[in-house]
Protein backbone atom coordinates (compact mmCIF):
# COMPACT_ATOMS: atom_id res chain seq x y z
CA UNK A 1 0.00 0.00 0.00
CA UNK A 2 3.43 2.38 -0.18
CA UNK A 3 3.67 5.03 -2.40
CA UNK A 4 7.51 5.34 -1.78
CA UNK A 5 8.86 7.13 1.29
CA UNK A 6 7.73 10.97 0.51
CA UNK A 7 4.16 10.83 1.25
CA UNK A 8 3.06 14.28 2.67
CA UNK A 9 1.42 14.72 6.18
CA UNK A 10 -1.46 15.40 4.73
CA UNK A 11 -1.35 12.37 2.25
CA UNK A 12 -0.47 9.99 5.72
CA UNK A 13 -3.63 11.93 7.32
CA UNK A 14 -5.62 10.32 4.83
CA UNK A 15 -4.15 7.11 4.27
CA UNK A 16 -4.33 6.45 8.34
CA UNK A 17 -7.92 7.35 8.09
CA UNK A 18 -8.44 4.91 5.19
CA UNK A 19 -6.97 2.34 7.09
CA UNK A 20 -8.96 3.11 10.57
CA UNK A 21 -11.69 2.94 8.36
CA UNK A 22 -10.86 -0.68 6.36
CA UNK A 23 -10.02 -2.10 10.17
CA UNK A 24 -13.38 -0.78 11.12
CA UNK A 25 -15.24 -2.22 8.16
CA UNK A 26 -13.14 -5.74 8.53
CA UNK A 27 -14.00 -5.59 12.38
CA UNK A 28 -17.96 -5.42 12.11
CA UNK A 29 -17.71 -8.34 8.67
CA UNK A 30 -15.97 -10.18 11.31
CA UNK A 31 -18.91 -10.16 13.63
CA UNK A 32 -21.12 -11.18 11.22
CA UNK A 33 -19.25 -14.45 10.06
CA UNK A 34 -19.61 -17.83 11.26
CA UNK A 35 -16.65 -20.31 10.77
CA UNK A 36 -12.78 -20.95 11.67
CA UNK A 37 -11.94 -20.27 7.76
CA UNK A 38 -13.73 -16.76 7.73
CA UNK A 39 -12.73 -15.94 11.14
CA UNK A 40 -8.78 -16.75 10.39
CA UNK A 41 -8.92 -14.99 7.34
CA UNK A 42 -10.48 -11.90 8.98
CA UNK A 43 -7.89 -12.06 11.78
CA UNK A 44 -5.10 -12.05 9.30
CA UNK A 45 -6.76 -8.75 7.54
CA UNK A 46 -7.62 -6.79 10.12
CA UNK A 47 -3.66 -7.63 11.62
CA UNK A 48 -2.71 -6.74 7.51
CA UNK A 49 -4.20 -3.80 8.17
CA UNK A 50 -3.01 -2.76 11.79
CA UNK A 51 0.13 -3.35 10.97
CA UNK A 52 -0.04 -0.93 7.61
CA UNK A 53 -1.96 1.65 10.48
CA UNK A 54 1.31 1.19 12.71
CA UNK A 55 3.79 2.00 9.44
CA UNK A 56 2.06 4.76 8.52
CA UNK A 57 1.81 6.06 11.89
CA UNK A 58 5.80 5.92 12.69
CA UNK A 59 5.83 7.90 9.32
CA UNK A 60 4.06 10.25 9.85
CA UNK A 61 5.29 10.90 13.85
CA UNK A 62 9.04 11.19 12.19
CA UNK A 63 7.95 13.78 9.16
CA UNK A 64 6.23 15.59 11.97
CA UNK A 65 9.50 15.34 13.72
CA UNK A 66 11.70 16.24 11.61
CA UNK A 67 9.63 18.88 10.13
CA UNK A 68 9.83 20.77 14.02
CA UNK A 69 13.53 20.39 14.08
Amino acid sequence: MSNGPYLSLVQLDERIAIVRDNIRQLIEQAAGFSGAEDEERSAERIAQQEKELQRLIKERDALQKKAKK
